[in-house]
């Protein structure tokens, strides 16, 4: 494979590097550029793939614990890059639990350089599993100007990784393959997922179902609301599958905290797929499953996570089995993008005025990470909401941990249309809720969600103009 020279603009590496005291956005944040052309590509619908290891080094950091080991299955990046149908559209799936803010801006700008295209054209989602970094060179950028520790903030590994991806995706654009038909299955996963928000009678949330959950009592509560589905978009040139796309709205966890970099159930399951159908990428998005998880099936036993897999695996089969293809075209793509303005959760204006009054050597992890999206709200700075249109399916792209309360909506209101949605794009703002689910209470809609009951109006009111449009 060529292998094309990079030019990284005005970017720091390395703390070695760094020799300011007041750490600018210029400084930590990176933009990777190629000193050449996009190669030619022949004409008509063609697609790239790439896939490429995103494990860090043992003694970095993830997002609660320090990298100890790692394990037989990495953690990876994957994603396609549909060509022919005006600029590049690029679709990424990263195994980390967040990429936020400036970290995103980052990540988009140095894929939308790589294969020659805008950012808008760009989505990237984390898988969010929670044995994996993080990535905010926002909040990193605030840590360090308080000279705070920056423990899961640190973005040395990132800049590296976001070089090494943006040099893959060049590289891959050396491999298109025509695309001639695309492919749409769904079927039911048994057993994986379910509501981690038990109801009590007065509307208020009783108790949390968490993604593992020991009480016996709260895992024989209903399974309550989910999407049971697991939907698959293929791209096929005539009877050669080139890669497969599983959407599936669930928090991914079934045990963490090992100090282990490791993909957790959805990785094993996008495994075992992969080897029962080699010849194409499988790429795994989370969909909006904020207030989703396995805790009615899963106590924590690390059993449970082959099992969940298994379960899993086999719903992402069966759902294979059922796709149905259709033949497209370039004129049957279309890349549709609303950028929004979510307003900020009313906690952050207490939070602004209790910081005022100390110095900042009380910032820590959690803090910055909420001036960080302050700090973005000033600055004017929206999240895109997006949606590639091919043929007879359309896939949202959606920003944070969202409730999936969402999808269902989208689903619902295109019946005639195989939907699926990829939440867990920008994640900066955390959790967004239901307009209701904030008078419920509970902790996805306290101070881990950022944003407003308002943000409910503003995110459907995009989705549906998306999804109706022609």
């Amino acid at each position: 494979m060529k292998v094309r020279r990079l030019f990284i603009c005005i970017c720091i590496i390395s703390d070695l590097l760094i020799s300011c005291n007041n750490f600018s956005d210029r400084e930590l944040n990176i933009n990777i550029e190629f000193d050449s052309p996009v190669p030619e590509i022949p004409s008509g619908l063609r697609l790239a793939t790439f896939d490429i290891d995103a494990t860090p080094p043992v003694g970095s950091w993830l997002a609660y614990d320090s990298t100890l080991n790692k394990w037989d299955l990495g953690l990876r990046a994957k994603g396609i890059v549909l060509l022919g149908a005006g600029q590049p559209v690029v679709l990424c799936s990263v195994d980390w639990i967040r990429i936020c803010n400036a970290g995103y801006d980052s990540f988009r700008q140095s894929l939308a350089n790589a294969a020659g295209t805008t950012p808008d054209r760009v989505t990237i989602h984390t898988v969010h599993q929670h044995d994996a970094p993080w990535c905010d060179f926002t909040a990193e950028k605030i840590l360090r100007n308080a000279k705070a520790d920056l423990h899961c903030f640190d973005g040395t590994f990132s800049r590296e990784f976001i070089r090494d991806l943006a040099l893959k995706v060049r590289n891959s654009l050396d491999n298109t393959q025509p695309v001639t038909h695309i492919g749409m299955g769904s079927a039911n996963v048994v057993q994986v997922a379910s509501n981690r928000r038990i109801m009590g009678e007065n509307g208020k949330l009783m108790a949390p179902r968490w993604t593992a959950t020991k009480d016996s009592a709260l895992r024989a509560q209903p399974e309550g609301l989910i999407d049971p589905e697991v939907s698959l978009v293929s791209f096929w040139d005539n009877d050669k599958p080139l890669a497969v796309l599983s959407y599936y709205a669930t928090h991914p966890q079934s045990y963490y905290r090992t100090g282990v970099a490791n993909p957790d159930f959805p990785g094993i399951a996008r495994f075992f797929r992969q080897l029962a159908v080699p010849d194409a990428l499988h790429i795994h998005f989370t969909g909006a499953g904020a207030n989703v998880g396995a805790g009615k099936y899963n106590d924590g036993s690390h059993e449970n996570r082959l099992i969940l897999a298994e379960r899993l695996a086999d719903g992402m089969k069966r759902a294979w089995e059922s796709t149905v293809r259709e033949p497209v075209t370039a004129g049957s793509v279309k890349w549709d993008f609303e950028q929004v303005i979510l307003p900020d959760a009313a906690h952050l204006s207490k939070l602004e005025k209790r910081l005022k009054e100390v110095p900042d050597t009380a910032i820590n992890q959690s803090l910055a990470m909420k001036l960080a999206w302050i700090e973005r709200g000033k600055a004017g700075m929206k999240v895109d909401v997006s949606c590639l249109s091919i043929g007879s399916a359309r896939i949202l792209h959606l920003p944070g941990e969202l409730f999936v309360e969402y999808q269902l909506a989208a689903k619902d209101q295109r019946k005639d249309l195989f939907v699926a949605m990829a939440a867990y794009g920008d994640n900066g703002m955390g959790y967004i809720g239901t307009a209701a689910a904030y008078e419920e209470g509970g902790y996805e809609t306290g101070e881990a969600s950022l944003v407003s009951p308002d943000s409910e109006k503003i995110l459907m009111d995009a989705i549906t103009r998306l999804l109706q449009t022609k």
